[in-house]
């Protein structure tokens, strides 16, 4: 079997085997096949495509590429959740302790981020002293213990997915549904999870910024799972504004612990329960979304779910006192008020500009190389829907040092349109994939 001869098949448009799939991803992690050839390839099958077929044999040969997670030794259905990513998205914080507070274990393997904002990861070590690395045993026997584990994900979990990203971001190759879907779906299915909830986010903060484009890959993913043996649902929500309020490691954590507290954003309390029930569903703990509804919003009310993220930090070493007093995590040394100068009512907030500002005041990454300042970011005061008074402040920027402040203060601005007319803000679940509509 030769590179080239697989090349040129999927540049004339034909379906691939199995085994030449898995000779590609065998070979390039490897280092066998090298760059110009992968490349080759990528691009063939983005203008091709690539078959449901080829696509869930691309999936599981590179989650076959590197380690594999086995979590049978923990009692229960297990149940990841992955969200594509977007502004403002702290869902994993409270949705972690609030599934594991109803019984469900999550044993999490989570990213940093590069963007915007820190992954959860980043947000987890702005809680001083919280570990976010341990070894498989100690993994395993905290989420029997727990009933909750969120750990970095190591670099041998899906290499395949980590050297194929990296050339399809240099090759213009990234916006591909079959290579998204592969890319997200082969690291869960590598995790060890029995089932899967995918938050699959669309809008201006989102990767997929139309509609049609997200129900799309959401299908593709949904068959992925289902046809590998994993219970599969998607989500499809909406990221034309930032997630809650915070945008910034440290503010996100402390509006999770306000969230889990029963308050917090309305926004991000009802995503968490869209998502906490179709978890519960896939777990068996719930036998439809009415009972899962209410056993999550009587753990949020009771302190059940607040009580099982101090449980999870203490676990992992962090200062639980920081649930009680969010005050003891990183802050800035200054808070620069964002004023406006038009009144109207907000129709949009662009979220990929406010989280653009949040990069520039240190709370992101621009390279995998920075460093990230995990008290700063941007705190909005106005959302969709809200009225704005001219000279009325529309959100806080947590400052360290930045000596182009007025500038990114006006960036921020920018990203708020408003008009005279009322407007009424998007519903934050759009819809829904299962195996049944696929």
């Amino acid at each position: 079997m030769r590179m080239v001869d697989i090349i040129l098949k999927k540049r004339r448009g034909l379906e691939l085997t199995s085994e030449e799939i898995e000779f590609f991803i065998q070979g390039y992690t490897k280092g066998e096949v090298p760059d110009y050839q992968a490349a080759a390839f990528l691009m063939a099958a983005f203008f091709q495509g690539l078959t449901p077929r080829e696509t869930g044999d691309l999936t599981m040969s590179m989650a076959r590429s590197g380690d594999q997670a086995d979590l049978s030794s923990i009692p229960g259905i297990k149940v990841d959740k992955h969200s594509t990513g977007g502004v403002g998205d702290k869902v994993t914080l409270i949705l972690g302790p609030l599934v594991a507070a109803a019984g469900i274990p999550v044993a999490k393997m989570s990213g940093r981020g590069l963007g915007h904002t820190g992954g959860t990861i980043d947000k987890l070590e702005s809680i001083p002293g919280f570990q976010v690395t341990m070894d498989n045993q100690n993994f395993l026997q905290q989420v029997k213990r727990v009933k909750l584990a969120v750990v970095a994900q190591t670099g041998h979990l899906a290499p395949a997915d980590k050297k194929l990203y990296a050339l399809r971001d240099v090759t213009a190759t990234v916006d591909s549904i079959p290579f998204i879907a592969a890319s997200v779906m082969s690291k869960k299915i590598a995790a060890g999870a029995d089932a899967i909830v995918l938050d699959v986010k669309v809008g201006s903060g989102a990767f997929m910024k139309n509609s049609e484009d997200a129900f799309s890959l959401a299908r593709t993913m949904v068959e992925i799972g289902t046809s590998v043996g994993r219970q599969t649902v998607a989500l499809v929500t909406d990221m034309d504004q930032p997630l809650g309020f915070a945008i910034g490691n440290a503010l996100e954590v402390k509006e999770a612990i306000e969230t889990l507290r029963g308050n917090g954003p309305a926004d991000l309390r009802e995503l968490c329960i869209y998502l906490g029930t179709e978890m519960l569903k896939l777990a068996g703990i719930a036998e439809d979304e009415l009972v899962a509804r209410r056993k999550l919003e009587e753990l949020l009310s009771n302190g059940g779910a607040l009580n099982k993220f101090k449980e999870l930090i203490e676990a992992q070493g962090g200062d639980p006192e920081v649930v009680e007093n969010p005050d003891r995590l990183p802050g800035a040394s200054s808070v620069y008020p964002v004023i406006s100068d038009i009144e109207g009512y907000v129709r949009e907030i662009q979220s990929e500009q406010v989280g653009v500002v949040a990069m520039w005041l240190g709370a992101g990454r621009a390279t995998k190389e920075s460093v990230i300042d995990l008290g700063v970011g941007v705190v909005l005061k106005k959302k969709v829907g809200d009225y704005v008074k001219k000279g009325e402040v529309i959100a806080d920027l947590h400052v360290n040092e930045n000596k182009e402040i007025a500038k990114v203060a006006d960036l921020l601005r920018k990203a708020y349109v408003l008009q005279r007319e009322p407007v009424v803000a998007k519903e934050i679940l759009l819809g829904k994939v299962t195996k049944e509509s696929i």
